[in-house]
């Protein structure tokens, strides 16, 4: 028996590094380089947000104080059996501590959350600029009012600006959401949900379906690209023109290589014979910053493999594998990247 005592004391210790070590593990794992994240607001709505934010985890902290606060004299009170407090004294901390003062804080913090749903709801000034954003499972359609190109997976916006976003979805629900600048909005079959978006620096901010929507839920992203007034007038003036025409005679072999394709049955290539509808626009797809929304980047390596054989990139997605002959598709990738 003697000898047990400090066998479990030692068998106490033992887990005591390795709770630190999972605490420690799990506090990386919500620290991704270069994710997105509300707390880095980047635009009017994501900095109402993160305001908010901020003051319910100051008020965590406070009350976390407090609470420690008074665990320490109640310890310390016991340890005292001598001190007595005055019978009133408890009913009055109760009232006071107890109810008066979470209600006021509490009541306090509504007004605020109703000031800022209030604000969200509405940009201070009429947007200029309207976007018409279509979710598919799994990528994002973007057309512009009064303009007849679209594009896929990427909104560009005017810097300082507000902008009306329209949202539908032509299957199930997915929900809109760009953490740096604006809350998330969710689209439901049969009607048109509106939200909007102010950058107020030019960058590039990472969006996200938020609403698992099936298989590759987690690869249907979109870029929103923030530039300043006169460049996106530029970029929106080339969306309404054909694709550019082939500079080289690669680019001209895989044009015809296209064309000849199943592909003009689901993709548009504006100022071509390809005008269909089920998958997105490519007439600018050169440009783009990924293929299959995220799934993989925009180069030729993978846009070679994204043509043979989409499945084995992002498995459930729409497209079938394309019976490219091989000598044909170096060219059919020239011709691609050069839509721009």
């Amino acid at each position: 028996m003697a000898g047990r005592g400090p066998q479990i004391r030692r068998r106490r210790s033992v887990p005591i590094p390795r709770a630190v070590g999972c605490g420690l593990l799990l506090l990386l794992c919500g620290c991704a380089g270069g994710a997105p994240s509300t707390l880095d607001p980047g635009g009017v709505g994501a900095r109402r947000v993160a305001d908010f934010w901020w003051l319910l985890f100051w008020i965590s902290v406070a009350v976390f104080v407090e609470v420690m606060a008074l665990l320490v004299w109640a310890l310390v009170f016991r340890r005292h059996p001598r001190r007595r407090l005055d019978r009133s004294d408890p009913v009055r901390f109760v009232v006071v501590a107890g109810a008066g003062l979470p209600f006021v804080v509490l009541l306090a913090v509504y007004g605020l959350g109703l000031r800022d749903l209030a604000a969200l709801a509405q940009p201070e000034t009429p947007p200029a600029v309207t976007v018409e954003v279509t979710g598919h499972k799994w990528w994002w359609e973007v057309r512009y009012a009064g303009v007849d190109g679209a594009t896929a997976n990427e909104i560009r916006i005017p810097v300082g600006e507000p902008v009306r976003v329209r949202l539908r979805t032509a299957d199930v629900l997915h929900s809109f959401w760009v953490p740096q600048l604006m809350p998330k909005t969710d689209l439901i079959a049969g009607k048109i949900r509106e939200t909007w978006l102010h950058a107020e620096r030019p960058g590039e901010y990472r969006g996200q379906c938020a609403e698992y929507c099936g298989l590759q839920h987690a690869h249907m992203a979109f870029l929103v690209v923030a530039r300043p007034r006169a460049e996106f007038d530029a970029w929106l003036a080339r969306l309404a023109e054909p694709a550019p025409a082939p500079d080289s005679d690669a680019e001209r072999r895989g044009r015809q290589a296209f064309l000849q394709s199943a592909c003009v049955a689901c993709h548009t290539v504006r100022g071509t014979s390809a005008t269909g509808t089920v998958g997105p626009d490519l007439s600018m797809l050169g440009a783009r910053w990924s293929l299959g929304a995220g799934a993989v980047p925009n180069d030729g390596g993978h846009l070679g493999g994204w043509i043979a054989n989409s499945q084995t990139v992002k498995p459930g997605n729409a497209m079938p594998p394309q019976p490219v002959d091989a000598a044909a598709l170096p060219d059919l990738i020239a011709y691609l990247e050069s839509l721009r």
